[in-house]
């Protein structure tokens, strides 16, 4: 099980250029991939995009690009035929004024520097080349830490699983009373009123009939413990399984909400007040798995 929360940042220099790639990812119904770079580089989103998705199902990932020219103490990237030609313009310059032009090393020196400056970008094989491996690493690490958040969510969840359980229990063993309870007090109230009636009575064995039907709650409470079992196993599971436990919490609910409904006894109207509760921490957990 994974978070959907988690940052990834990774960079690299190659060939006289730094690229660096962040990602970042909330929680999202679906996925949605979001990438920040210069509007020359959109060619590029598909790629990118495709790269993420083979690693991440579901959140908005957010994708932050850069990459800049460096000069390493190894020398400057040059580009002779540019630097020719504006010597060139510069000479002719001078000469048309009557001025002498004697470049030194210095002058070509800043002059390089200079024009290195106008490069922001390297072309476009080199840009995707430069861009894949570190989109590669930011999203390893990415995915690294919504695993580490996932674990803890998964611990989180098996400890709510395990009250659940315990509640479903408690609220299964105080049903057991609830027909016994409700016949005596029913015989207590034919006495008070003076109407001496026997329990094989045909109209108290219909009353007590009628009301053991109205409150029986063994489908739900089986349904509850299959419903715990599965979201349990999916807390264990490593695949994407969020939606899926965001639709059995609703199974889990509505289940949870006919026991409720349907006793009359003050101490299950307790448990089912603490499952609800319990259930609804368990709901803004999974809001936030992948």
């Amino acid at each position: 099980m994974k978070s959907m929360t988690g940052f990834g940042r990774a960079s690299r220099v190659e060939q006289n250029w730094e690229t660096v790639v962040q990602a970042s990812s909330v929680n999202r119904k679906s996925l949605e991939v979001a990438v920040s770079m210069p509007r020359a580089w959109q060619w590029l989103e598909p790629e990118i995009a495709r790269q993420v998705r083979a690693v991440v199902r579901r959140g908005r990932i957010q994708i932050s690009i850069e990459c800049k020219s460096v000069r390493t103490a190894s020398g400057v990237a040059v580009d002779e035929a540019d630097l020719d030609g504006v010597i060139a313009q510069l000479r002719d310059f001078a000469d048309r004024r009557g001025l002498t032009f004697e470049p030194d090393a210095s002058f070509l020196l800043r002059l390089a520097l200079n024009r290195g400056d106008d490069v922001s970008s390297p072309g476009e094989d080199l840009l995707a080349d430069l861009i894949r491996p570190v989109l590669a690493e930011a999203l390893e690490a990415l995915v690294t830490m919504r695993e580490r958040e996932g674990a803890a969510l998964k611990a989180d969840l098996i400890d709510r699983v395990l009250r659940l359980r315990t509640l479903t229990a408690g609220i299964a063993k105080d049903a057991e009373n609830s027909v016994p309870d409700h016949r005596a007090a029913l015989m207590q109230r034919l006495s008070q009123a003076g109407l001496e009636l026997d329990l094989n009575d045909e109209r108290v064995l219909k009353e007590i009939a009628l009301f053991a039907d109205r409150c029986d709650i063994t489908e739900e409470l089986t349904r509850l413990a299959s419903h715990l079992d599965q979201l349990e196993e999916l807390g264990r599971s490593d695949d994407p399984v969020g939606r899926t436990m965001e639709f059995l919490l609703q199974e889990i609910s509505r289940e949870i909400n006919t026991v409720g409904s349907k006793s009359n006894r003050l101490e299950i109207a307790r448990q089912v007040i603490e499952f609800k509760n319990e259930l609804e921490r368990i709901r803004e957990q999974v809001q936030n798995v992948e």
